[in-house]
């Protein structure tokens, strides 16, 4: 393992204070500081932080700041964190957390930062760290973005030492951008996972409808979760009297169809009561029975082998996960534990075999947790491919 670093990690927690947003970032954070490393969080958006208590980006961070400063408590890293608040209107920002000349100094001597997500507002700001490492978390569509020429994203993205994508095999559907895509997943910290002792007998998700609007490019469109949900509305009624579950909300850019689902047999529930920070949220997974869950239309058409840092964490909690295939079993197990479909009848076919021996799968979904996902083994690898 490496010697003791200052390792910064950037990204959306104070953005989009939920519960599952929160996950995939704090895990980065707990995962770099039990391999003994000295970890910071820093949030440089540069954007109105959206409040769900509102339902709308707004103009007052006051929501967002307490979540994250309660965030951090909750996790031992009270005195680790900063988050810039850009005032639009007023054309000015200010930061919360850590002080200006300790977060400078923070800055000066770090390491490494990992910027996941594209965060950053403007690397270049941060050049003073002695190494800049990209995580893309949205493979496919990070690189049409490229491909189409977005100078400004295209800057972000150079200006970066590392590359790293959650597209673990991006193939010849997608463009190449003239940038080394490292494989990499989302680490899973696994002490903070386990399964409930009596799980609800339901097939549960979490999800976004739409979160952006399709893209085009060289022909093909790139849809959102929205246009493969619609070719499995019918599996209630294959699997009945199993019950399917989707934690999602109202939609950013097409509006979720609830009265559609549910009566198609869907059960519908809402995201902010049912999982809206940490700890529910991880309840609402470790209760379940397994997950059921489409993906992206751009990740299907482009078979970047993504695999959701949600179903990691279901898998963590020992729950079997069905989801659609995104070319994923190229780089993971599947079969037992996971298994992936394309059509709605092998949708349906994967939920029965994994109801007709739950056990063996249950305990199939952990192991590939523990030899896949473990938090230790995922960063010592980024780490050791992004200072080398």
């Amino acid at each position: 393992m490496r010697s003791r670093l200052r390792v910064i990690v950037t990204g959306l927690i104070a953005q989009y204070p939920l519960g599952g947003v929160t996950w995939d970032y704090v895990q980065y954070l707990l995962g770099f500081a039990r391999l003994g490393h000295d970890v910071y969080y820093l949030e440089d958006t540069g954007q109105w932080p959206y409040n769900p208590v509102a339902g709308a980006l707004g103009a007052d961070c006051a929501y967002n700041v307490g979540y994250l400063a309660k965030v951090m408590s909750r996790f031992g890293l009270d005195d680790r964190w900063a988050y810039r608040f850009a005032d639009k209107a007023r054309r000015k920002s200010e930061w919360f957390g850590l002080s200006d000349l300790d977060r400078a100094a923070v800055v000066e001597s770090a390491d490494l930062l990992v910027n996941l997500s594209c965060a950053l507002e403007r690397c270049e700001r941060y050049r003073r760290v002695s190494r800049l490492v990209l995580i893309d978390t949205d493979p496919v569509f990070t690189q049409i973005k490229l491909a189409r020429g977005q100078r400004d994203f295209a800057a972000q993205v150079d200006a970066h030492d590392a590359h790293f994508s959650f597209g673990e095999c991006l193939s010849d559907r997608i463009p190449r951008t003239g940038h080394r895509w490292r494989a990499t997943r989302q680490p899973i910290v696994l002490s903070e996972w386990r399964p409930a002792a009596t799980p609800r007998n339901v097939v549960t998700t979490v999800m976004n409808w739409t979160s952006y609007r399709s893209v085009a490019y060289g022909g093909q469109s790139y849809g959102q979760k929205d246009v493969e949900f619609m070719r499995f509305l019918e599996l209630p009624g294959l699997v009945s009297p199993t019950v399917l579950e989707v934690a999602v909300g109202p939609g950013k850019t097409r509006r979720t169809p609830r009265e559609l689902l549910t009566h198609k047999g869907w059960r519908v529930v809402d995201p902010a009561r049912v999982c809206p920070d940490v700890d529910r949220y991880r309840d609402y997974i470790q209760s379940s029975l397994a997950e059921w869950s489409v993906a992206k239309n751009g990740y299907v058409v482009g078979r970047p082998g993504w695999f959701s840092g949600r179903s990691a964490c279901y898998l963590a909690a020992a729950k079997p996960v069905i989801v659609q295939d995104t070319g994923v079993g190229t780089v993971l197990p599947v079969g037992q534990g996971i298994l992936t479909f394309d059509t709605l009848e092998a949708a349906a076919d994967a939920i029965r075999e994994v109801e007709s021996d739950y056990d063996r799968h249950a305990r199939a979904a952990r192991e590939i947790a523990e030899a896949c996902f473990d938090s230790g083994k995922v960063l010592s690898r980024l780490l050791e491919e992004a200072l080398d």
